[in-house]
C-alpha cells in the first residue's frame, strides 16, 4: 500500500513571485471585505444597484454574509483553496446578473472573471502545491 504525501513540495518559484501571489491575494481580499461590509450595511448604492439588477434590496445582507465566509476562507491559508472555489461560484452568480440584465462585457460582465483570476493567480503563485497540480508547460 502506498501513502500520499500531502506535504508541501519545496518552493520551485522565485521570491518575488511568491510575493506577487500574496500582494495579489492581499488586493482581492480587501476588495471583497470592502464589498462584504457595504452589503452588510446595506448603503443607498448597494440598494439601488440590487433593484437595477431585479434583487429585492433585502437580499443583499444575505450576499454579504455569504461574500465574507467565503472571503474569510480564502484570507485563512489553510482553507484558502476551499475559499477560492466558493468565491468562484460566487463570481460566475454574479457574471451571470450582469448578462442577465445586458450590462456591459467588459465593465460589467467580466468583473467577477477578473476578480476570479486575482483569486487564483495569487493562490497559484503562493501556493506550491497549487502549483504541482497545475504546472506551467513550456
Amino acid at each position: 500500500m502506498t501513502t500520499l504525501d500531502l506535504s508541501p513540495p519545496a518552493r520551485s518559484t522565485s521570491n518575488w513571485s511568491h510575493r506577487i501571489g500574496w500582494v495579489l491575494s492581499g488586493l482581492v481580499t480587501a476588495f471583497l471585505l470592502f464589498d462584504a461590509a457595504i452589503k452588510l450595511l446595506v448603503i443607498q448604492p448597494v440598494i439601488d444597484t440590487m433593484n437595477a439588477l431585479g434583487y429585492p434590496p433585502e437580499t443583499a445582507q444575505g450576499i454579504g454574509v455569504l461574500a465574507l465566509v467565503c472571503t474569510l476562507l480564502y484570507a485563512w491559508p489553510r482553507t484558502s483553496v476551499l475559499g477560492a472555489v466558493l468565491l468562484t461560484g460566487l463570481f460566475g452568480g454574479a457574471m451571470a446578473t450582469q448578462l442577465r440584465v445586458f450590462n456591459p462585457l467588459f465593465s460589467h460582465l467580466l468583473f467577477g472573471g477578473y476578480l476570479g483570476l486575482f483569486v487564483w493567480g495569487g493562490l497559484w503563485l503562493r501556493d506550491a502545491r497549487l502549483r504541482a497540480l497545475f504546472p506551467l508547460r513550456s
